[in-house]
C-alpha cells in the first residue's frame, strides 16, 4: 500500500513570497492604473483579493498547508475589500489592515493568558530549538507590536488622503514590521534558535 506523499518543504523565500506577493500587486496596481485616485484603489483591491486568493490555492496544491496568517489575511481581504467594492468606498480596504492587527494580537494575547505561546503553533517547526520562554517573549512582542500598528493605522487613514495612506503601508508599517522581526533575532538565538535557522528564517507575521 502506498504512502502518501510528503509535501514539499516550503523555502523561506518562497513563503515571504506568498505572504508579501499580494500586498506588492495592491501597491503595483495603484501606482500603474490610470484614472482618479479612487478607480486606482478599487483596481488595487481586486487585484488584490486576487492574488490573496491565488497565493492560497498556490500554497495548498503546492505544499498541502496554507498558513495561518495567510487565511486570516485572506478572510479579512475577501471581507472588506468585498465591501470595498460593493459600496465604492476605500473606507473598508483601510480599515482591513487595523481589523488584521487587532485579530491577531487579540489571538496572541490569549495565547499568553492560556500559558500557550500561539505562535508556537504557527511557527514551531520552522524554529527548532527556542525554548518555551523564548517562544512567550516573541509571542508577548508581537502582539505589543501589532497593537502599535493597528494604533498607527487608524491614525494615519482618518488624518491623510488616500495617497498618504498606501506611501505610508508600503515605506511606513511594511518596513516597520520586516525591521521588527529580525530585531527579535538575537533574543531567539538567545532562548535556544539556531544560529543557521535564524539567518534563512527570521520570524515573520507580516503586515495585513
Amino acid at each position: 500500500m502506498s504512502s502518501k506523499p510528503t509535501p514539499a518543504p516550503m523555502n523561506p523565500f518562497v513563503k515571504l513570497g506568498l505572504d508579501l506577493g499580494p500586498l506588492i500587486v495592491f501597491f503595483a496596481v495603484n501606482l500603474l492604473w490610470p484614472g482618479a485616485p479612487l478607480a486606482k484603489v478599487m483596481a488595487a483591491t481586486l487585484a488584490f483579493m486576487l492574488a490573496t486568493g491565488a497565493a492560497i490555492v498556490w500554497a495548498k496544491l503546492r505544499h498541502g498547508t496554507v498558513s495561518a496568517m495567510l487565511i486570516v489575511s485572506g478572510v479579512m481581504v475577501l471581507v472588506f475589500g468585498g465591501l470595498t467594492l460593493w459600496l465604492h468606498s476605500e473606507t473598508f480596504i483601510k480599515i482591513k489592515p487595523t481589523a488584521y492587527y487587532a485579530t491577531v494580537s487579540a489571538i496572541l494575547f490569549y495565547g499568553l493568558i492560556a500559558k500557550r505561546p500561539t505562535l508556537e503553533l504557527v511557527l514551531g517547526q520552522a524554529y527548532p530549538g527556542l525554548t518555551q520562554r523564548g517562544w512567550t517573549l516573541l509571542t508577548r512582542n508581537w502582539a505589543f507590536f501589532f497593537v502599535l500598528l493597528g494604533i498607527a493605522n487608524e491614525a494615519v487613514w482618518r488624518n491623510s488622503s488616500t495617497s498618504f495612506w498606501i506611501g505610508y503601508k508600503l515605506w511606513g508599517s511594511l518596513p516597520a514590521t520586516l525591521l521588527f522581526a529580525i530585531a527579535n533575532v538575537p533574543m531567539l538565538m538567545k532562548h535556544g534558535l539556531n544560529e543557521e535557522v535564524a539567518k534563512k528564517e527570521p520570524p515573520l507575521p507580516l503586515d495585513g
